[in-house]
C-alpha cells in the first residue's frame, strides 16, 4: 500500500516531467468485485481544478464506506493540469497498489484518455447510472472518470456506488474484454 507521502512524491514526479513509463504487468490490472457497504478494497482517487470539490466529497464518502482511498491531489482549487493527475491515479491500478480509480476533471473526458494510456487500465467516462453499470460488467472497467461540471453531486455518488457494486459479468463479455487487453499488449511491445 502506497503510503500519502510516497502518492505525492509521484504526483510530484509526473508535474516535473521526470516519471518513467511503467514496468509493464504481467497481465493488466483486474478490478476486484468492490462492496460499498465492507470496503474490501484500496481506491485510488485524483481530480484538476475542476474537480477538485466532488473529489473532496467522494473521498469522504469512500471513508465513511470503509474504503481505504489514496489522494493523488489536486489539494485545493488552483489551477492545474488534469493529465498529472489522471496518469498518478492510472499508475497506481496498472502497479495493482489500487483496485480501482476514480478521476475528475470538468468534463471527464480528458482524464479517461490519460489513464486508457496507461497499459492494463480499462477508464470509463460514466455519465449516469446506466453507463457505470455497464462500464463494469461488461467492459471490467478499473477505473472510473466523472465530469464536475456535468453531473450534480448526487448524481457522481450514485454513479460512483453503482460502479464498485457492480460485477464483472464475464460470459460473453470476457472474450470481448480479452481483445482490448490483446491489442494493449501488442502497442505495449511494439515499443
Amino acid at each position: 500500500m502506497a503510503t500519502e507521502q510516497e502518492i505525492r512524491d509521484l504526483v510530484a514526479q509526473v508535474v516535473d516531467g521526470l516519471l518513467v513509463p511503467a514496468p509493464s504487468p504481467a497481465r493488466p490490472a483486474e478490478p476486484a468485485p468492490v462492496d460499498a457497504d465492507t470496503g474490501e478494497a484500496d481506491i485510488a482517487i485524483g481530480a484538476d481544478h475542476g474537480g477538485y470539490a466532488l473529489k473532496e466529497r467522494i473521498g469522504f464518502k469512500l471513508k465513511q464506506a470503509g474504503f481505504t482511498v489514496h489522494d493523488c491531489g489536486t489539494h485545493t482549487p488552483e489551477a492545474v493540469d488534469y493529465p498529472d493527475y489522471a496518469h498518478a491515479v492510472a499508475r497506481l491500478v496498472a502497479e495493482q497498489t489500487c483496485s480501482a480509480g476514480i478521476i475528475v476533471d470538468g468534463a471527464g473526458i480528458g482524464s479517461a484518455m490519460v489513464a486508457n494510456k496507461v497499459p492494463g487500465v480499462r477508464a470509463a467516462l460514466c455519465y449516469d447510472v446506466s453507463s457505470a453499470r455497464n462500464s463494469r460488467e461488461h467492459n471490467h472497467a478499473n477505473v472510473l472518470t466523472l465530469g464536475a461540471g456535468l453531473i450534480g453531486d448526487a448524481l457522481a455518488w450514485q454513479i460512483t456506488e453503482t460502479w464498485l457494486d457492480t460485477p464483472w459479468g464475464e460470459g460473453r463479455h470476457a472474450r470481448r474484454v480479452d481483445k482490448i487487453t490483446d491489442i494493449d499488449r501488442r502497442y505495449r511491445s511494439e515499443q
